[in-house]
């Protein structure tokens, strides 16, 4: 297998192994998802219910003939020691009505468990965060790891920006690829459309909207931005619970990671005097590598998004000092 040794590793890393921790309708999406793509020989499945863990690897298991081969198992913190990616899945589920920051106790709680575990083994991998709060779930995995910042990232807006692209792309009738657009700022009610900076193919999107016949820009922008934050409540009001689109988020991340793509995403990462904001993490957008997050990447934000953005990051660090952190 593939193998890169690195400095201040006990051992080396196999860039063809995944871990998973948590195995809910998240964990497991993202599972059955990596396991389509091909990109790993090797993924184990972690859970509080190990049980669970073990189903979950059986049934994806049988799905290996019809992709790659692959070993996919249950296992525990020993076995993660290796691996190039360790995804966290783990935390309690949003119910209908609430709040993706509803859940900071309940899962800070669960990551003062979980951190301090892979901590300890010296994992040389990159933590990727995809339970939510994210962002201050990533907060959280950064101070209590003591990992490098470019090793610990989060899924942050990458599946908001997607879901930006898809809406904007059917209400102007072209391919969503073809969308350039962020949502910025918290994964979460204060997250920011930034309009400023969007185009399609190069063209400012309220010229490309024009094109296409659609002249009432503020009241588009408006209704899109409204109806990408208000996705997931809708979806889960509905359904109970969202995984297929984060299961594509998260199957999208390891690839620029593994591949070293050098994609730019807006995961969730600490800021640093961009914008204004220090120590807090936000959803922002950076180049995506092999090392994880390389550097972020400066996007044109008019004076009410900055204004925004630093009102999203106020919001996350009130929460932070409430919970200590």
């Amino acid at each position: 297998m593939e193998k890169i040794q690195l400095e201040k590793d006990c051992g080396c890393v196999n860039l063809r192994k995944v871990a998973m921790i948590g195995c809910g309708f998240v964990g497991s999406a993202s599972a059955f998802s990596l396991m389509q793509s091909g990109m790993f020989s090797e993924m184990v499945l972690i859970d509080a219910d190990k049980e669970k863990a073990e189903g979950e690897a059986l049934d994806i298991s049988h799905g290996v003939p019809f992709a790659r081969p692959m070993k996919i198992y249950a296992g525990d913190y020993d076995d993660i020691v290796d691996a190039a990616i360790i995804v966290i899945t783990a935390g309690a589920n949003q119910k209908p009505g609430e709040t993706r920051l509803d859940l900071v106790r309940k899962n800070i709680g669960i990551f003062k468990s979980i951190i301090p575990e892979i901590a300890k083994r010296n994992c040389q991998g990159i933590l990727l965060v995809v339970s939510n709060p994210v962002d201050i779930l990533t907060y959280t995995a950064l101070k209590l790891s003591g990992f490098e910042e470019n090793r610990v990232i989060g899924s942050g807006t990458v599946l908001d920006t997607a879901r930006l692209k898809y809406m904007l792309g059917e209400h102007l009738q072209v391919d969503s690829r073809s969308v350039h657009a962020f949502i910025i700022g918290e994964h979460g009610d204060s997250e920011i459309a930034a309009w400023s900076s969007a185009n399609v193919s190069g063209i400012a999107v309220d010229d490309f909207c024009e094109m296409r016949g659609h002249y009432q820009h503020d009241e588009a922008t408006e209704r899109i931005a409204e109806n990408v934050k208000n996705s997931a409540y809708e979806i889960i009001s509905k359904k109970h619970a969202t995984y297929y689109g984060i299961a594509m988020a998260v199957r999208r991340i390891c690839e620029a990671i593994l591949r070293d793509e050098k994609s730019i995403m807006p995961i969730s990462s600490m800021m640093h005097g961009e914008y204004g904001i220090e120590d807090i993490v936000l959803s922002m957008p950076a180049i995506v590598g092999k090392h994880g997050m390389e550097n972020r990447v400066p996007i044109s934000l008019d004076q009410d998004e900055i204004k925004k953005l630093k009102e999203s990051a106020d919001i996350l660090k009130d929460i932070l000092k409430e919970h200590e952190l």
